[in-house]
């Protein structure tokens, strides 16, 4: 038995502290015992710990002379990872000079892999002399250009030296080829020399960086607002967490002494980081959160999920912080049946699944060759969560990267889709009596094979759940290859429509979807408040050759899909993690928070805040409080019909976080586009399927509506200083 496993078991269950800054034991208990385990990692972890490097080194040390290329290129390769550029290019600059001369012995495959990671780390390097050191608003943004090309020079310029060996020792068409020559176009790009210092058959098509759309750029303003954090792959949620309306933002670090951070919205635009003051010290780690009421006190908790990706290294708790109301958090995880497992997760998603009014939860197990864990579904009885896994049929045993709930069939019984890599998705139809059946290849959603990121939305607006799976097993040779005509197979993410009764059409030819993605982080909202939501999907992977662009997607009116990263400048290149679209500033649109950094210590990057820059729609705010059903509302479906030129129209909304790495406020935004006037507002509320009908609802307000009362009430709240 590992020796932490004793102190989870043996904790007992200790009362709610008062408003206090005292935490319950548990808190203490759980702070140690991350503590205890970031230790560990530090030496062992497969992406932080020191061992492999400090392994390798000796090794090469005593092989002396002797030591072969591999070794030579391993050794480099893991100083990279852990940001020390200078010591890997250093080291493979003399293994590839060593090559070239002779004097060391490698076969050609190994002299262009060791050619191209050197001229990797040397594009490394200048991301770090430039982007990370002197960011602005155009550095990391593609198309690079302007002030968003390099002063610093020399990593690019020797990057393309190294590049270009490596397109002049390979054949068009090789894999090797298309990512090399993806990278020596934005080499090129952060120099100032694209297209023209490329010989035109290793251009990337210019058609590929214009703008589809005649749309504004949105700007970045996390430096000023005060949200830059830098650190490394993680979550986000955002919600009002303090009770004065703003919008808050919790943000995660998987690293393991990555600390979580809360940034507490001060109204005028900025935040402030109230970290400590939230009672956050010491809760580490977490490359995904989901947040949800799950005690129903009307306030809104959060679950740090702890373990993805790492294997037998990822036996770590999760942490359920319970938010007091005032912005102060406590660690219940001990407390509430959530901490005698000790598995790798990345992935989880609450519910009422048995509509008695309280939420229930699902985490998604990872399985691999050396760890296998099933996935957990857990019944809230108001006080724990108690497994019901076995009971309910839902135990997957695959290794889940994505869970969402949804009512596909409109039976008013949440159902559950769980999204696996390396084999088929599940979609748990629930049969009202606790248990569920696997009803995904009749409904024909079991691929993408190589899933991820996943979610239920109406992208349609017909109200039925569709759903978004996303692919992950494509990089930036598939990309090169695809925008050049080149012929390098790849499998798209999926959209499918519902039909409302359990089915699924896989619809992503005909929106015009046709491009590799590789979405980690993800989340859906309404980028220009026409009404039809929109989506954008953080990209990446932990290699440092995923340079590829973060994607906005347009929604043409549930036909169609348009790429309009490059006319919105989110086309950010570094990898995206936590996502959330939301009104932080109330002026009626939705502004896009990002979590962006890499896998490794030296791929640390800085989150992003988008601006919206207005669209001039409409815009209606809902609050809704359950009483009967879930205080948070999650889980309620809104119909919101407006007047929009002399038609009545209809735009469906459910209540849920929207994303996956990512959380949206629970509050609904609703962009209304050019609507004369909102007709009525349609609640179907959750537990019973009791539904509300609001009329006389304001537009460009934020109401509040509880469950049963007849009218809605408008809450008096300004935008910041300088909006709307």
């Amino acid at each position: 038995m590992k020796p932490w496993i004793p102190m989870l078991v043996a904790a007992t269950a200790v009362a709610a502290c008062g408003r206090g800054d005292a935490h319950p034991p548990s808190h203490a208990r759980m702070v140690a015992l991350l503590d205890e385990l970031a230790a560990k990692a530090d030496v062992d972890n497969p992406f932080f710990g020191q061992q492999r490097l400090a392994t390798l080194r000796t090794k090469l040390q005593e092989a002396g002379p002797r030591a072969d290329w591999r070794l030579r290129w391993q050794t480099a390769t893991a100083a990279l990872e852990q940001g020390l550029e200078r010591e890997a290019i250093e080291l493979l600059t003399a293994t590839h000079d060593a090559i070239v001369r002779g004097e060391l012995a490698a076969e050609p495959a190994g002299r262009v892999g060791v050619a191209f990671h050197l001229g990797l780390a040397w594009l490394r390097f200048g991301e770090t002399e430039n982007c990370c050191k002197l960011p602005n608003q155009e550095r990391c943004i593609l198309p690079i250009r302007g002030d968003g090309t390099h002063s610093e020079r020399s990593g690019s310029e020797n990057a393309l030296r190294y590049f270009g060996e490596v397109l002049q020792s390979v054949p068009p068409g090789d894999y090797w080829h298309w990512q090399t020559l993806w990278l020596a176009n934005i080499a090129h790009m952060t120099l100032g020399t694209w297209p023209d210092g490329l010989e035109p058959a290793l251009r990337l098509p210019a058609k590929a960086f214009e703008p589809e759309a005649d749309l504004p750029r949105w700007c970045n303003v996390a430096p000023e607002a005060g949200v830059d954090r830098l650190g490394n792959a993680g979550g986000v949620v955002c919600e009002d967490f303090d009770g004065d309306e703003w919008l808050d933002f919790v943000v995660s670090d998987w690293a393991p002494h990555g600390q979580l951070r809360f940034f507490r919205n001060r109204g005028d635009g900025t935040f402030e980081d109230r970290t400590e003051a939230a009672g956050l010290m010491g809760i580490t780690g977490g490359l995904h959160m989901v947040h949800a009421d799950h005690d129903n006190d009307g306030d809104v908790d959060v679950l740090v999920l702890r373990g993805g990706w790492w294997f037998e290294h990822g036996r770590l708790p999760c942490s359920l912080l319970r938010n007091r109301g005032d912005g102060f958090f406590d660690d219940v995880t001990l407390d509430v049946g959530l901490g005698e497992r000790l598995e790798p997760t990345q992935t989880a998603a609450f519910a009422d699944f048995d509509r008695d009014g309280d939420l229930d939860l699902y985490i998604g197990g990872s399985r691999s060759q050396r760890v296998a864990c099933t996935s957990h579904l857990y019944r809230n009885d108001g006080a724990r969560f108690v497994d019901v896994t076995q009971a309910a049929g839902v135990a997957d045993e695959r290794y889940a990267k994505g869970v969402a709930w949804g009512d596909v069939d409109n039976d008013g019984w949440p159902d559950l889709y769980v999204s696996n890599i390396g084999s088929d998705n599940r979609l748990y139809r629930n049969r009202g009596d606790g248990t569920f059946v696997d009803i995904a290849p009749a409904a024909g959603v079991t691929k993408p094979t190589n899933s991820f990121a996943t979610w239920f939305w109406d992208f349609d607006s017909d109200g039925a759940l569709d759903l978004f799976v996303a692919n992950y097993d494509t990089g930036v040779a598939h990309l090169a290859s695809h925008l050049t005509g080149g012929s390098l197979p790849f499998t798209t993410a999926a959209f499918y429509r519902g039909d409302g009764k359990g089915g699924f059409r896989d619809v992503t030819r005909e929106l015009g979807f046709t491009m590799p993605t590789m979405p980690m982080g993800c989340s859906v909202g309404d980028l220009d408040g026409d009404g039809w939501l929109d989506c954008y999907l953080g990209t990446g992977d932990p290699s440092y050759a995923s340079l590829m662009p973060n994607i906005a997607l347009r929604n043409l009116g549930g036909r169609k899909l348009q790429d309009v990263t490059m006319a919105t400048g989110l086309g950010h290149l570094q990898k995206g993690h936590g996502v959330a679209f939301c009104d932080h500033d109330h002026d009626g649109d939705q502004d896009l928070f990002e979590v962006i950094g890499g896998a490794y210590p030296g791929d640390a990057f800085r989150c992003g805040l988008f601006a919206n820059p207005g669209h001039g729609n409409h815009w209606l705010t809902l609050r809704l409080a359950g009483t009967e059903s879930p205080r948070c509302g999650l889980g309620a479906k809104v119909c919101v019909t407006v007047r929009e030129g002399g038609q009545s129209r209809r735009i469906w909304r459910h209540v849920g976080p929207g994303a996956s790495f990512g959380g949206n406020p629970l509050r609904l935004e609703f962009g209304l586009g050019k609507a004369e006037r909102i007709e009525r507002v349609e609640v179907t509320w959750p537990r019973r399927g009791t539904v509300q009908l609001l009329t006389d609802v304001p537009m460009d307000a934020i109401v509040r509506v509880v469950e049963g009362e007849a009218k809605g009430e408008r809450l008096a709240i300004p935008a910041a200083p300088g909006r709307r």
